[in-house]
Order: C-alpha cells, then structure tokens, then sequence
C-alpha cells in the first residue's frame, strides 16, 4: 500500500523527468517519506555509495517499519560493511571482462549468439542488492560505455542474433537516443532480437509516455522485448499496471526477473502474492535469480535451494502455471537452473512414479528408446 502522507507530494513530480529531478537520496528528504532509526541515519551520513529512489517508489515504503521490503531495497545498511561469500572484480568475472577476446566496456558476453550491451548508469533505485553494485553503487569498477563503439562491434560480429540492450536503466536515456540505439540495431541483418532489461514499469511508471510508445511500438521483424524487476507484490501500483498495459498495447512484451531476497520474498505467503498479482498486472513471470556473488550483500542471500522449494511449496499447483519462473543463478558461463526435480519419485523397467505438490502419487509408462 502507497504511504498516503506522500501520494500528494507524488503527484506535484508527475511526468518522469520531474521524477528524477526530485529523486530521493539525501537524508533530508528520506526523511520525508519514512522516519529513519538512529543506525539508519548514521549510515546515512556516513555513506560513499550511490543510493536513492524516485519518489514514485519511495512512496511506498512503510514510514516506521525499518524492515520494510521497499526499504531495504532503498536504504543502505551497516551489514553492506561485510563481505563473507561476495567476490572480489564480482562484474569482471561474471561478464567475461578478463578473457582473450578484445570488447568495449559496452559489451558483455557469456553466450556466442547473444550479449549484453550497457548503454548507462544511471537508475532509477539503485537497488542495494545490485549485481551490478561495483560499478552503479559503489563506484570502485569505471567502464566507459560508449554507444557508437558497442554497436560497431556488434555489427562487426554476424553470430549475435539477440541483443539485451542493458545498464543501469536504458529507459533513464532519451526517446532520442533510444530511438537511434534501437533503429542502428535493427539495420544490422544478423539482429533478430532485441531485448530490454529496465525497472522503470516498477520504480518510474511515468517514463512510459506515448512518445516512448511511439518508439518502441508497431510491427517489426525484429521484435522487442522487456524484462523488468518487481521483487515484492507492493512494488505492483495501479500506475504500474497502467504503465504495463501500455507496453503491451504498442506490441511489447512484458516479464518479470524477481531477485529472491531474504527477509524481502523469501517465505511462501509474499512469494505466491508476488507472482499471482504479477500475472494480475499482465506482467509475465521469468525468472527467479538466485542472489549473485556480488560483494556486499551477504544479507541478503538464502540457501540455493530455497527458491526452488518455493516454486514447489508456494506455485507448483497452488496456482496457474503461468504464475511459475525458473529458478536460476547467474555465471560466468551463464544462467544455470537451480531446479531439482522433486516430482520424479522413482523408475523401474516397467514405469515412472510421479508426486504432486499435494504429495499425491500416480504412474505412467516408462518408454523405451
């Protein structure tokens, strides 16, 4: 629910630009939206990182819950100060950045026919548990992304069929410049696809205006995709639904990568709101990342099996399959599931014995090659 105190103030910063004007990232104006604990405060004011959030999202955050899920994702945390399982160069590793192969900073490779091509840093939450948080939050990893030298070597490489046009948020750029990123990729032959990971539907509903409709709509051969990042059912507003309904009227697809957060999403009540209510919105449900290896946000990792038990206890047959994302952990060679089969219960010559999520059993034929 929308911390009401605030819907007022939202609504005087309604278009976009007017939202990142006034974004939310000094101590005196959090304090406007929640009523900081002392611990929170002196982090605060000690802080070297990014962080902050539009107030379209800040709004919604619980004024006097310190463990409010849209706070954590907003206010850094002394817990940030440790570094147990985090890697140092985490982005340099993940993205394949230290290999033999010559690539501007742009460009981030894992799979031959596919990249991902950061086009800026700039956000519009700067998400304390980013994977990204040694260049957007933290400062310590400086890329140059220069647009022009990503899309050279994009054109100079016929096996990249698909495109993640990525950052910080591409929709934080202009329609200008997007419209000129899309059009350069889809004059390359060998680009069928083009996606783009942005949270804008979330955390700046307002970006999605008829002008960016306009770019990113129509029928096209080499059609576009979005991903966006929802991580608790409260982050799903009215204006989010608007801002989704919208995409999908000018031909654009929208899904859902959820990160799986301890103490965020973690239990089954909040994980079935959060993917029913995504299907409620017409939001897609994709992936579930398992938290990755970034330095600094142990606290915010489970066990990793814990997302593929929700799946099972909080989706798989408590609700429509559409609600169901694959559980995964992003590596340096890729996504990988983490999804053991629980539902296979044995074999022999003759059949399969098969469970469902009521621990009910049945068989079918074990079939031969």
């Amino acid at each position: 629910m929308k911390n009401q105190a605030m819907k007022h103030k939202e609504d005087e910063v309604s278009s976009w630009q007017d939202q990142m004007k006034n974004f939310v990232n000094t101590v005196d104006r959090v304090k406007e939206y929640v009523n900081l604990t002392p611990e929170e405060e002196e982090v605060l004011r000690n802080n070297k990182t990014v962080w902050g959030a539009t107030p379209h999202y800040a709004s919604l955050m619980d004024r006097d819950d310190p463990a409010c899920p849209i706070r954590r994702q907003i206010i850094p945390s002394r817990q940030e100060q440790e570094n147990r399982f985090g890697m140092d160069d985490y982005l340099m590793w993940k993205e394949n950045r230290a290999t033999e192969e010559v690539r501007p900073d742009s460009i981030a490779r894992q799979y031959k026919n596919r990249v991902a091509f950061t086009v800026t840093q700039t956000c519009g939450i700067y998400c304390r548990h980013c994977f990204r948080k040694e260049l957007v939050v933290d400062g310590s990893l400086t890329l140059d992304f220069n647009v022009d030298e990503g899309l050279q070597w994009i054109a100079e490489h016929p096996e990249v069929r698909d495109v993640l046009i990525t950052g910080g948020d591409p929709f934080l750029l202009s329609d200008e410049q997007l419209e000129y990123l899309i059009r350069k990729l889809r004059e390359l032959p060998h680009v069928e696809m083009i996606r783009i990971g942005t949270r804008t539907p979330i955390v700046l509903p307002q970006r999605i205006t008829p002008s960016l409709m306009k770019v990113l709509g129509g029928f096209h051969k080499v059609p576009i995709w979005i991903n966006t990042q929802c991580n608790h059912p409260r982050e799903l507003t009215e204006e989010t639904a608007r801002a989704v309904y919208n995409l999908l009227s000018c031909g654009v697809n929208v899904g859902n990568q959820a990160v799986l957060l301890k103490g965020i999403n973690d239990d089954v009540e909040t994980f079935r709101e959060l993917h029913e209510k995504l299907l409620a919105t017409r939001i897609r449900p994709y992936y579930v990342f398992y938290c990755e290896a970034a330095p600094g946000i142990d606290h915010f990792r489970t066990p990793v099996e814990k997302g593929s038990q929700l799946i099972r206890d909080a989706l798989r047959g408590h609700t429509t399959g559409l609600a169901q994302p694959m559980h995964v952990v992003a590596t340096n060679i890729g996504k990988i599931p983490l999804m053991p089969d629980y539902y296979i219960q044995g074999k022999n010559d003759k059949e399969y014995t098969l469970r469902n999520h009521k621990g009910e059993t049945t068989t079918i034929p074990n079939v031969p090659e």
